[in-house]
């Protein structure tokens, strides 16, 4: 546990409760919410990042491996198809969030609802008997896992003051940066049992998502004003919004698609890559993989907490977009290069350190810019597709990408990476040069 030394003595502020709502959604959050409310929502985001990361970055591979060996393009395709199909559903599903009305809350169900989703998909990727009951499982698992991690990025931009979201940003970064290392350990403890490598996690996921609301409740929604109802059109309109209106939202999120394109690049075939580089099974890998990723958390730790403090401190953002933009290059150099265990941990750390920053920073700013805060959920949907576009897109892509140049069963993962770097590298540059709201 990371223990975070509060800054000296500023002007009392009032704690936001668990049970308050706000009372105008459409107005910037003032409260501070407090220390223990921090700590469940860094327990939910290490719960939503587990049960969505250990599947896709081992299980499927796993899953491949042992139903169709030598085919690990197949995992892209798996992959990418399940990211297009949650991407046709995202924005209703975050138009839905911000027009609930209960005792529970605008995300709470959604939580819940997602939770429930993402166990029964990764129930039936264990007992698929071929990949494409893999790739119907991991569309259930995937979108499941993808609608409680929204809900619980909602609920942040709907509670956390602009004096908090670098802090907070960069522990919840830290969570989803360390479930997947651990959650990969937790597999590999139980790898004679296939099922156990999907359901062990995602139960462990379940448990930390469902006990954020119980002892952190977010309070009825009842009293907020109704929204508008939503109508075949308002869905339609609700995939997108007016550039011109908003060009920094609009910058943002063309900085941050590029940006992930680049590091779904260099990391939707870590497994099959690691396998090749060393010359392993890639049911061995995991233990690789857990070792790597284990360093690699100390990295992201350090960036996330510096990314996230040293922003709020300085009043400055985008200076730390770019900085994660040059740091994600050099990693990606350095792993394109790497056929020895010691190049690959250096190319490993540096990229988690850049990926930490980044996402830590560039939450923040998304949460200072969004158009309208009573559709914060809609929004969210928005800025996610600049992730799961490229979740799904850069999978198919680098699935033919690693064929150019293959010389039998060795893929071409140098040019690979070296694609990825690039990516990077541009979309740091927009955000740095593009978005002027934010310092």
């Amino acid at each position: 546990m990371v223990s975070i030394e509060q800054p000296p003595a500023q002007p009392a502020a009032p704690v936001q409760t668990a049970n308050s709502a706000p009372e105008n959604p459409k107005a910037e959050p003032e409260a501070r919410v407090s220390g223990s409310y921090i700590f469940w929502l860094m327990l939910a985001s290490f719960g939503a990042s587990m049960a969505m990361m250990v599947p896709l970055s081992y299980g499927i591979a796993v899953r491949i491996s042992e139903l169709a060996p030598g085919h690990e393009e197949v995992l892209g395709y798996i992959t990418g198809t399940a990211q297009a199909i949650f991407l046709v559903i995202s924005p209703l599903v975050g138009m839905w969030s911000d027009r609930v009305r209960s005792r529970w809350g605008r995300r709470t169900p959604f939580i819940f609802l997602g939770t429930a989703i993402g166990l029964v998909g990764l129930v039936i990727m264990g007992l698929a008997p071929s990949l494409l009951i893999v790739g119907a499982g991991w569309v259930l698992g995937m979108s499941g896992w993808s609608i409680s991690g929204a809900a619980i990025q909602n609920i942040q931009a709907d509670k956390l003051p602009e004096q908090q979201r670098g802090k907070v940003s960069a522990l919840t970064g830290l969570m989803t940066q360390i479930a997947p290392v651990l959650g990969i350990g937790v597999a590999y403890a139980v790898s004679s049992s296939t099922m156990l490598v999907f359901v062990v996690p995602g139960i462990i996921g379940a448990v930390l998502l469902a006990l954020f609301p119980l002892i952190k409740p977010e309070g009825s929604s009842r009293e907020l004003p109704q929204g508008e109802r939503v109508t075949a059109r308002a869905v339609f309109a609700g995939y997108g919004f007016n550039v011109r209106k908003y060009p920094d939202f609009a910058w943002n999120w063309l900085g941050r698609f590029i940006f992930f394109i680049g590091l779904y690049f260099n990391t939707t075939f870590g497994t099959f890559f690691y396998a090749q580089r060393l010359d392993l099974p890639v049911k061995e890998v995991a233990g690789v993989v857990a070792t790597i990723g284990m360093l690699g958390v100390v990295a992201a730790a350090g960036g996330a907490l510096l990314g996230g403090f040293l922003s709020d401190k300085l009043k400055r953002r985008r200076l730390f977009v770019v900085i994660a933009a040059v740091l994600f290059v050099g990693g990606a150099l350095a792993e394109a290069t790497a056929w020895s265990l010691p190049q690959l941990i250096m190319g490993a750390v540096l990229m988690q350190l850049a990926i930490a920053v980044f996402a830590t920073v560039d939450q923040a700013i998304i949460f200072a810019i969004i158009p309208d805060r009573s559709e914060t959920g809609r929004y969210m949907a928005i800025v996610a597709f600049a992730q799961k576009i490229p979740s799904a897109v850069a999978p198919l892509l680098a699935s033919v990408i690693i064929t150019i140049g293959a010389v039998t069963d060795v893929k071409n993962y140098t040019l690979l990476y070296l694609i990825g770097a690039a990516f990077a590298l541009v979309g740091g540059l927009i955000v740095f040069l593009k978005v002027k709201a934010v310092r």
